[in-house]
């Protein structure tokens, strides 16, 4: 496979796999809906710095020990879920009554940058599936640690333009979606989400 196709195939595989409804995608479009597009990009810039921790991973085989011990697997799987579990629960038990505005508020940009972050390095499926996917589309010849930067650097690319997508649309439907009682209803209806990705995530094998 050459270079160019390689690049082709991955670009279409990653694009396909990134506009896939999943965890990411949930925690965008509420944060966006609930509070503003700043913090929904936050968010977004979270998960894309996880993926880069991945990378960083595979990149130099910390990875592969992944797709080998199953007690490395097995407790960063756990860890997730529970992470997401937390997530789901805040978000079912406390959800927003309204949109503020306060100074607080301006002020706790970090929040939704490390949700995103740890929601994402605490996916070992992130790790077995870039250690398993990403050697595919590395051409023969080539180093694998600068095609892998590469390649997790189109998945961000992607991810991060299918992000600011969602949060563009959500801007133009922000007169219903923040509505007290719709602000309220996502937080919900995300938390359920959280809490079955906790399960499937907990459940899951490799």
């Amino acid at each position: 496979m050459s270079v160019t196709d390689s690049l082709l195939a991955y670009t279409l595989a990653a694009t396909l796999l990134t506009l896939t409804p999943g965890l990411d995608t949930a925690l965008i479009l509420r944060t966006a809906a609930a509070e503003g597009g700043r913090k929904a990009f936050h968010a977004a810039l979270g998960i894309d710095i996880g993926c880069f921790i991945w990378g960083a991973l595979v990149a130099f085989g910390l990875g592969a020990l992944l797709a080998v011990s199953e007690l490395a697997y097995t407790m960063l799987k756990w860890c997730g879920a529970a992470y997401l579990f937390w997530l789901g629960i805040q978000l079912l038990l406390r959800p927003r009554q309204h949109f503020s505005y306060s100074q607080e508020d301006k002020n706790s940009t970090n929040n939704w940058f490390i949700h995103g972050m740890l929601g994402n390095v605490l996916n070992p499926k992130m790790g077995v599936f870039y250690v398993s996917f990403l050697p595919q589309f590395i051409p023969a010849g080539h180093s694998p640690v600068g095609w892998t930067f590469l390649l997790v650097a189109i998945h961000v690319l992607i991810g991060t333009l299918w992000s600011l997508t969602l949060i563009t649309a959500t801007r133009y439907a922000s007169g219903v979606l923040k509505k007290p009682a719709v602000v309220k209803g996502m937080d919900r209806i995300t938390g359920c989400l959280f809490l079955l990705f906790a399960v499937k995530l907990a459940m899951s094998r490799r």
